[in-house]
C-alpha cells in the first residue's frame, strides 16, 4: 500500500460533523457506484448548513473550488460530510468540505472526496448582505 493511501486512510476528518446520510441504490452511475453529482449535492447541502451557521441568515452557493474525487462511494455506505469555514470576507465566505464514507454501516472511514464551496450572503431581497463579526 502506498504511502499517500495509508495517510487517507489514517487521517482523521477536518472541521464539524454536519451531515450523514446513507447512499442508496437509486443513486447509481452506470457502473454502480454513487454518481459523483449525487456526492456533490451533499457537500453542498452541508457547505450551506455551516455557511448559514456563521453568516446569520440566507446565503447562496457561488463557486466549488478545487473539487477532488479521491475514491468511490458504494450503495450502503453511510456519507458523512464535515466542515470547516476557511474563510469570511464582507460578504463571501469559504467552506472547507470532507466527504468521508463509512463502508458496510461500521465505524471504518475512508475519505472519498474533498473541497472548497465559496458561498455569498443575501439579504431577504437577494442582494448581498455584510456578514456580521
Amino acid at each position: 500500500m502506498s504511502e499517500t493511501i495509508e495517510t487517507i486512510e489514517t487521517a482523521e476528518p477536518k472541521g464539524a460533523l454536519t451531515i450523514r446520510t446513507l447512499a442508496m441504490p437509486a443513486d447509481t452511475n452506470p457502473s454502480g457506484d454513487i454518481f459523483g453529482g449525487w456526492v456533490l449535492s451533499q457537500m453542498d447541502i452541508a457547505g450551506s448548513i455551516a455557511a448559514v451557521e456563521r453568516t446569520g441568515g440566507r446565503t447562496v452557493t457561488v463557486a466549488v473550488e478545487a473539487m477532488t474525487f479521491i475514491a468511490p462511494v458504494k450503495v450502503g455506505d453511510v456519507l458523512c460530510v464535515y466542515t470547516s469555514v476557511e474563510r469570511v470576507g464582507t460578504t463571501s465566505i469559504t467552506v472547507g468540505v470532507e466527504a468521508w464514507a463509512r463502508r458496510n454501516r461500521l465505524s471504518d472511514r475512508v475519505r472519498v472526496t474533498e473541497g472548497r464551496f465559496v458561498f455569498v450572503a443575501l439579504n431577504e431581497d437577494g442582494t448581498k448582505r455584510k456578514i456580521p463579526d
